[in-house]
């Protein structure tokens, strides 16, 4: 499972010009599910997400998480990012977990999140969507696990 997050100051995603998800400050995190991945892989990916410190502390080091800073956490499914893109000028999906499994461990992230974590937004699944972001920094990680 990957995760590609972003510090933001304010985020939010559209379906069809309707907000469907937003977030001040916090992170954007865009999802993608691999087909080796499980319900333990989306633990992970979570647990880094709350804890992993890209936040500045007082001394403007990244020291704090987004646990320790209240923010919010909006999460989007993002498919092409387990796209294979070592070779030739077209990506290939064939290392994206099928429909069904990406589902239905993308809504287990969200539902878990939830449970957890006080602000939790989300994108719609497979749908067309439009993500509007200030990323703050800029501070993009790739985190895998």
């Amino acid at each position: 499972m990957k995760g590609l997050l972003q510090r933001v100051r304010g985020a939010r995603v559209e379906v069809a010009g309707e907000v469907v998800g937003a977030v001040d400050q916090g992170l954007l995190v865009l999802v993608a599910v691999e087909p080796e991945d499980t319900r333990a892989s989306a633990d992970k990916l979570l647990h880094k997400l709350l804890n992993y410190r890209v936040f500045s502390d007082a001394d403007g080091k990244m020291n704090l998480s987004l646990a320790d800073v209240g923010g919010g956490l909006l999460l989007v499914s993002q498919f092409t990012l387990a796209a294979d893109t070592k070779s030739g000028l077209r990506p290939s999906f064939s290392t994206a977990a099928p429909p069904a499994q990406g589902e239905a461990l993308f809504d287990y992230l969200v539902m878990q999140a939830k449970q957890v974590h006080g602000t939790v937004a989300s994108g719609r699944f497979g749908a067309d969507m439009q993500v509007h972001l200030v990323n703050d920094g800029p501070v993009t990680f790739l985190l895998q696990v």
